[in-house]
């Protein structure tokens, strides 16, 4: 480790390239309390690395030690500046690309792999060859982040908090371009922690105040929602196995697939009567005056799922906070739009 601060510093790329090596391969086999400390020291150096060297290859060994126990607060900063930076230089490759698109057929985006960059790819992205090279390797390589971006959000709610809302807006702009998989480090991104949610059950006319945390999608929010309302006796129905709750809320990671079944108990549904998918995120409930408002109705048809969690190392929480009053519930329900079946509060 001290060999690659120094050759970094020293700007020696036939040393850097050296010590890179020897430390590559010195993280599998070190003992964890050596990966603790090696964990930050490889995420320093990541503003320092040349932008066109194998950075992702530096922040994933910093990640894997971050997997064996390193801090994860201690080595977020440097490994989640550097995706951010990934995405707007991959961003900026696209916007390049397409503005200097002779004609439609020319236009699409090439394919993120290395084998393609070449001095005519890029001759269209600008005069300065190693600009050219940096946005030509960000496009190609952004995908390799993912890991090394995932062994630090998923470990860390302060990370979260202190950088996921900066980072996602460049990550989804990108991924809906279509050509890379983002969607792991986008859902981490979203993951909403402490966040207060207003939950209305139709059918029975109630309503609730739930706060949920490290939920990876609304599969998991929908096992957790029917534990704390159906299994807490606030409202009928039949409750999730003690088997899904725990899968959903251990803290211990999960370690590979389970046969267990969730059982969906609701329709998750959006204040405008919009479906809100189980393959979705607690993000997608819209806000309303500040506040995320949910709707709970009947199902329309019985539908079930694999009960693990999105993210294996990410334990979900949902509580609740306190039962609406019967004013509360009427104020909120006159926010959303009435179903052909729905019970109303009187």
């Amino acid at each position: 480790m001290s060999e690659l601060e120094e050759a970094v510093a020293a700007r020696d790329g036939d040393r850097t390239e050296r010590a890179f090596t020897a430390v590559m391969n010195g993280v599998q086999s070190a003992s964890d309390p050596e990966r603790d400390l090696a964990g930050p020291r490889l995420a320093a150096l990541l503003p320092a690395f040349p932008p066109t060297g194998p950075r992702p290859m530096l922040a994933m060994a910093a990640g894997y030690c971050v997997e064996r126990g390193a801090d994860p607060v201690s080595c977020a900063e440097p490994i989640l500046d550097s995706v951010h930076q990934d995405l707007l230089d991959a961003l900026e490759f696209a916007r390049r690309w397409t503005g200097t698109a002779a004609s439609a057929a020319t236009n699409e985006l090439p394919e993120p792999d290395e084998k393609i960059i070449d001095d005519a790819l890029l001759a269209r992205l600008g005069d300065d060859a190693y600009e050219a090279t940096r946005l030509a390797l960000a496009w190609c390589s952004v995908e390799e982040w993912q890991p090394p971006a995932l062994a630090v959000l998923c470990r860390s709610a302060e990370v979260r908090r202190r950088h996921a809302s900066a980072i996602l807006p460049a990550c989804r702009e990108l991924a809906a371009l279509e050509r890379h998989d983002l969607k792991c480090l986008a859902y981490a991104l979203a993951v909403l922690d402490g966040e207060s949610l207003v939950v209305l059950h139709r059918p029975t006319g109630t309503g609730f105040e739930v706060r949920i945390g490290g939920i990876g999608d609304n599969f998991q929010l929908h096992t957790l929602l029917a534990h704390v309302l159906i299994g807490g006796g606030h409202i009928p129905g039949a409750k999730p196995s003690a088997e899904s709750v725990r899968l959903a809320t251990d803290p211990e990671p999960a370690r590979g697939r389970t046969q267990a079944v969730a059982t969906g108990a609701f329709e998750l549904l959006a204040p405008n009567g919009e479906r809100i998918w189980n393959e979705g995120l607690p993000d997608d409930i819209p806000l309303v005056e500040g506040r995320r408002l949910l709707v709970l109705d009947d199902p329309t048809y019985q539908r079930s799922w694999n009960a693990d969690r999105f993210f294996p190392h990410l334990p979900g929480t949902a509580e609740l906070v306190r039962v609406l009053t019967a004013g509360e519930v009427r104020t909120w329900f006159a926010r959303t739009k009435p179903g052909s079946t729905a019970h109303q509060p009187s």
